[in-house]
């Protein structure tokens, strides 16, 4: 089994993301990312944008977002 695997047929959370912290609106198993769109469960959530309400996989998908050059 594989990580993308472990989600089929789990419901997606929707989730209002906070300064350091985020609240569970809707329970589910994951969040997707948005540059990525790749399932990220909610216990290995790291990363995210209060003003965009999203969600990154790692750090590479926030800076894909921002637009910022490596």
């Amino acid at each position: 089994m594989n990580r993308m695997d472990r989600y089929f047929g789990a419901a997606e959370a929707q989730v209002e993301y906070l300064d350091g912290d985020f609240r569970v609106r809707r329970p589910g198993a994951f969040v997707r990312c948005a540059v990525t769109g790749e399932p990220i469960p909610l216990e290995e959530l790291r990363y995210w944008s209060v003003d965009r309400q999203e969600a990154y996989a790692n750090p590479e998908a926030v800076l894909t977002r921002l637009g910022v050059k490596r």
